[in-house]
């Protein structure tokens, strides 16, 4: 009896030990867990391109003009807030809107969400020009900021006071350079999506971290008229200079160099050039060659400014468009430096 109990417990050693060996080898011969690669920035357009976020074919550019403002201000005051985005000595001594709140650029989205801001019918964003609001109106509503609008023309638009930079920048100076005859045509190859690197996944998330990095950053996506024609000087190969008109605008008059890409119209249904549908994967994916879009007054190609460098493009938007360099020949929407047409007469207040 015992001699049968000792076999038995020999053999339950033997084979405990059999399993143990072999399961120690299968751990040591296995390839270590690959976590699953994922491209951010193609994760980043498939979430922008969504069929609730489509930005560049109708969400964006969001820009409201003032009489509509004012009005809006007279009739419903409860349900509009002002965010002015301007210099707190700006803010306090030229005056603004009254009403208005003064936050940075930096903020814009903290102060949306302590504020409850989503409950208002409109949020609007007021800066010098335009430009600037443009900029950040546009990650605004990347973050879901659905009610966002910035000021057309910025506070240029609601005051004659104000007006010094948009009447400084109507002219004819033609510092880069306008053809109406040659076509620059897309590359006719497709690269990769540029890389970003947040470490996240979810296309939400991605968009969320892009939004709150480039608010930090500040409206760095712009160049200047002289900054251009300086750069292209020296090295024109490291620019890609976007016309973003309709083709019959393009043929009138665009800079010389300068590509056309077709945005978005609800007139016509034509959907925008920058969407991966289209032709957005043509643009040059690396830092060593700068994009740089440009409209008619610098607004709309902010939008689009944003939208690119979000998803990881080295993206500029030409500051005023063509206003300051063929405005005589421009084929639409010149910014006209009167009182009574671009520039209004409306009330606003000094101090804090």
């Amino acid at each position: 009896m015992k001699e049968r109990k000792l076999y038995f417990l020999l053999y339950l050693f033997i084979a405990a030990s059999f399993v143990l060996f072999n399961t120690g080898c299968s751990d040591d011969e296995k390839d270590p867990i690959t976590p699953d690669t994922v491209n951010e920035s193609e994760e980043l357009v498939k979430y922008l391109e969504g069929t609730n976020l489509d930005f560049l074919n109708g969400k964006f550019p969001a820009m409201i003009p003032a009489t509509t403002l004012r009005q809006d201000l007279l009739n419903t005051p409860s349900q509009i807030t002002v965010l002015d985005i301007r210099s707190a000595g700006d803010f306090d001594t030229l005056g603004h809107i009254e009403g208005a709140v003064n936050v940075t650029v930096a903020n814009l989205l903290t102060y949306y969400q302590s504020n409850n801001l989503s409950a208002k019918t409109k949020v609007v964003i007021a800066c010098y020009t335009g430009q600037t609001a443009g900029y950040a109106t546009a990650l605004l509503r990347m973050a879901g900021c659905s009610n966002v609008y910035d000021l057309k023309f910025g506070m240029s638009s609601w005051n004659d006071r104000f007006a010094t930079s948009w009447k400084n920048t109507v002219a004819n100076g033609n510092q880069l350079g306008y053809v109406n005859t040659t076509n620059y045509p897309k590359p006719t190859t497709t690269v990769d999506y540029p890389t970003l690197n947040t470490g996240l996944t979810a296309g939400d998330k991605i968009c969320e971290q892009r939004v709150k990095d480039l608010l930090t950053e500040g409206f760095t996506a712009k160049i200047s008229y002289s900054d251009l024609k300086t750069g292209l000087l020296a090295d024109p190969t490291k620019y890609f200079i976007i016309n973003y008109w309709p083709t019959d605008h393009y043929n009138i008059n665009h800079i010389d160099g300068s590509i056309q890409y077709t945005p978005y119209s609800s007139s016509t249904s034509t959907r925008s050039d920058l969407t991966s549908d289209k032709f957005l994967k043509t643009l040059p994916n690396g830092t060593d060659k700068t994009i740089v879009i440009y409209c008619y007054t610098g607004q709309t190609s902010a939008h689009v400014a944003a939208y690119l460098k979000s998803i990881g493009y080295n993206a500029k938007s030409l500051l005023f468009g063509a206003n300051g360099l063929f405005y005589d020949n421009m084929p639409a929407s010149k910014f006209n430096p009167t009182v009574g047409a671009d520039i209004n007469d409306y009330p606003y207040v000094t101090g804090s």
